[in-house]
């Protein structure tokens, strides 16, 4: 059984390290702004084990003009799960938060070899792709978020 729920900063660890950050010290996946009270983070379980994470951020990007924007970062699957519907379904609780908050517009910065994955959930690139030190290649994308 799969259920989606709050976690705290330091239980994203336990799957941004091995996914997002391996190799790396531990205190690489510590972003700014995740210890803000705005700041959500959420974890999906299976079976009751830890299988991905996700955190949203209240964050405006200057690139785009509407109000009440939302960062995702530190989105996150572990390595043996990966490409199951996992991400899908936490990309999806995102988008509901965000309704639910009046919210309307979700952008992030992609890795490139993430970029297909947010294609078929409706994300479009915008601009060019920039790189992150460390990190590699990205696109800004986003997505318009219905408020009902």
């Amino acid at each position: 059984m799969e259920i989606i729920k709050n976690i705290s900063i330091n239980e994203t660890f336990l799957v941004r390290h091995p996914a997002l950050r391996a190799g790396k010290p531990i205190e690489s996946c510590n972003f700014d702004g995740d210890e803000l009270e705005t700041t959500q983070h959420f974890g999906l379980f299976k079976d009751e084990k830890l299988i991905g994470v996700v955190s949203l951020f209240n964050n405006k990007n200057t690139t785009f003009i509407y109000p009440n924007q939302f960062q995702i970062r530190g989105m996150a699957i572990l390595p043996k799960f990966q490409k199951q519907g996992f991400g899908q379904k936490l990309v999806n609780h995102c988008e509901e938060y965000i309704q639910d908050q009046k919210g309307t517009l979700i952008w992030f910065n992609a890795r490139e070899n993430a970029v297909s994955f947010y294609e078929k959930l409706h994300y479009k690139k915008i601009g060019d792709p920039f790189s992150i030190a460390d990190i590699g290649l990205h696109y800004l994308m986003k997505k318009e978020i219905d408020c009902p």
